[in-house]
């Protein structure tokens, strides 16, 4: 073991306060059903230098052609303005020299100004996996993290498996760490790799290992028990100041500690500056947008960006919230970049109606009456398979019909058909016809489409475009059918959703009927009358 004497000067080591390293092009990248293309992670990197984290680990250069092409590119294409690219790799292999093992060389051939190192830190997986001595691994460790740093590298090493290694075997694994350190490494990072720590151990032994090496020491939590945010808090509390997750909480299994809630509880929580000024801000949409570019629908009910984190349903919840918002919120919505919202259900009281149509720009100026009535309409409509909270657009319909006293249209449907025709060649032809009025007009219109619906909403489309041209930019986004109750069969209550979107936004509707093409018409004539009320065209009748 190399004395502590002998490390690296201290002057060289950087006094950056604390670091939000994210992992997302790597570890992230890892989670079922994410393949990341080099022009994916590029758009991600951009994301996520934009919303000011300090480190993002772009992966392992030299372990596939993807990762190295990244490496070439990012440097190339990004102006980082925040973040620093970090390249990941393991320590030089047993029995070989640092300058001598291509993979180490691949880390400097990335031009990342910083690399992280993934080291044994259980001793059960030195002998096991990498099936060498104790004292071999840390000649490893130290070897490469001095090789690197004398090539003007900056050096984080992840203590792969540390917890259960410390527990295990307290001395090598406090070794590893102790050693990682003196040779130069800036930060090294406790990893719950196999994510079964729990808060208050991972607090424990960050204080202990902490006390012993003197090491500036990071933490890197897995979510297998659902602790990773909390596990990583718990780190910090304990003296950690550097650390790693993913965007959303992507990775491997269920996944890592999420970088959303561990960087809005330090900034909002703890009173710790972690992000640029003003950045925090627009935390809701790097979320959103970097679970664009992995192709996942992003969780309504993740904390602080979710859709749902600061949605409310009760009754009681609306009352208190008409008087203070913050009494059922902990902070304000807009300090992360979201928005409060009110959902609309049967569960709604006069407080939730006023507050929605308050939200939707509808003044009710305290019309008992009328909100009574819109309670009561709200009530028996879902009792019915309606459901409003999933449904904004369809319900703002509905209260703009109870304020004006009738249903405003932009136009009005005589009939309306679709058929579907087996063929003998085992394919299917899909055909609807709509016949309407609109401005003084009977229009016919027949199109087909690649399944009923579709062709009703292409047909609805024909029929309107010519009189209505600002049809032309409204796009279906999703379709969504449920089966209300399954114990009839295919003579069940059907709901369907649709989503909708213009150049400008998204809205959903809902129909019901026992009919899955009549419940999915009702949809989509909400769906266009609210696109032409969004579009600012005023009503026929």
């Amino acid at each position: 073991m190399t004395d502590a004497t002998d490390g690296p000067d201290e002057s060289l080591r950087p006094d950056d306060g604390f670091h939000v390293f994210d992992t997302t092009l790597r570890d992230g990248a890892q989670r079922e059903g994410i393949n990341l293309t080099v022009a994916d992670k590029l758009t991600i990197a951009r994301h996520l230098d934009d919303f000011g984290v300090g480190f993002i680990e772009g992966g392992w250069p030299g372990a596939n052609p993807r990762d190295t092409e990244f490496f070439q590119r990012a440097q190339k294409e990004i102006d980082f303005r925040h973040a620093q690219l970090v390249a990941f790799g393991a320590t030089r292999k047993a029995g070989v020299r640092a300058e001598d093992d291509p993979q180490v060389a691949a880390l400097l051939e990335s031009g990342a100004p910083v690399v992280t190192l993934v080291a044994k830190s259980h001793d059960r997986h030195v002998e096991l996996a990498l099936r060498t001595t104790l004292e071999e691994n840390l000649a490893m460790v130290r070897d490469t993290v001095a090789h690197l740093r004398s090539r003007g590298r900056r050096v984080f090493v992840d203590c792969e498996h540390f917890f259960d290694g410390y527990r295990a075997n307290p001395g090598y694994a406090t070794d590893v760490v102790r050693t990682a350190y003196e040779a130069g490494a800036d930060v090294v990072v406790l990893c719950d790799t196999n994510g079964g720590c729990l808060p208050a151990r991972i607090g424990e032994v960050v204080r202990a290992v902490r006390e012993a090496t003197g090491a500036r020491l990071g933490i890197h939590a897995q979510d297998d028990t659902g602790c990773a945010v909390a596990n990583t808090l718990a780190a910090v509390d304990a003296g950690a100041t550097h650390v790693q997750c993913t965007a959303n909480g992507y990775g491997e299994r269920v996944g890592n500690a999420n970088l959303f809630p561990v960087v809005a509880a330090l900034e909002l929580k703890h009173d710790r500056r972690v992000l640029p000024p003003g950045k925090l801000a627009e935390m809701t949409r790097i979320s959103h947008a970097i679970a664009e570019v992995v192709n996942l629908t992003p969780s309504t009910h993740q904390p602080y960006v979710g859709l749902s984190a600061f949605a409310h349903k009760a009754g009681l919840h609306a009352s208190a919230i008409k008087v203070d918002p913050d009494l059922y919120q902990h902070i304000d919505p807009e300090r992360v970049g979201n928005t409060m919202r009110m959902l609309v259900s049967d569960m709604a009281g006069r407080a939730s109606i006023e507050l929605k149509g308050k939200e939707l720009g509808i003044d009710l100026g305290g019309d008992r009456e009328l909100i009574g009535r819109v309670v009561q309409r709200v009530k028996e409509r879902e009792s019915a398979g309606y459901t409003y909270e999933a449904a904004d657009a369809s319900f703002e319909l509905l209260l703009r019909a109870e304020v004006e006293g009738r249903a405003r249209r932009y136009y009005r449907v005589e009939s309306w058909r679709a058929i579907v025709e087996d063929r003998p060649d085992g394919t299917h032809a899909n055909e609807a016809t709509v016949k309407l009025w609109a401005k003084g007009e009977r229009i016919v219109a027949t199109a087909e489409g690649n399944g009923p619906v579709n062709a009703l909403d292409r047909a609805l489309r024909g029929a309107l475009e010519r009189i209505y041209p600002q049809l032309a930019s409204l796009k279906l986004t999703d379709y969504k059918v449920r089966i209300l109750e399954g114990s009839r069969g295919t003579g069940s209550i059907t709901r369907v959703l649709v989503s909708t979107s213009d150049e400008q936004g998204e809205w959903s509707t809902v129909g019901v009927a026992e009919n899955v093409i009549a419940a999915s018409w009702q949809a989509l004539d909400d769906a266009y009358a609210y696109g032409l009320r969004r579009a600012g065209v005023e009503p026929q009748e």
